[in-house]
């Protein structure tokens, strides 16, 4: 069973980025986390990043909607 919340550094992993970006992400409201613990560490819920992954999907599908390929050879 997969756990239900992330440390920072294991959703850069997923997402192949790194642990500054996530922090970055993170703090500036765009993923979704908790602090916990006396020392207010991080945790992004598992569901919430999938979440974040499927709303980047459809971002990126409408802005190539937007912004079609122009193929170059035929200008």
């Amino acid at each position: 069973m997969e756990p239900r919340f992330l440390l920072l550094s294991d959703v850069a992993a997923e997402l192949n980025v790194s642990d500054s970006q996530v922090y970055h992400m993170v703090r500036s409201g765009e993923l979704p986390a908790i602090k916990i613990g006396g020392r207010g560490q991080w945790r992004v819920e598992r569901a919430r990043l999938e979440e974040y992954i499927a709303h980047k999907y459809a971002e990126t599908a409408d802005w190539v909607r937007g912004n079609p390929l122009v193929d170059r050879d035929s200008e």
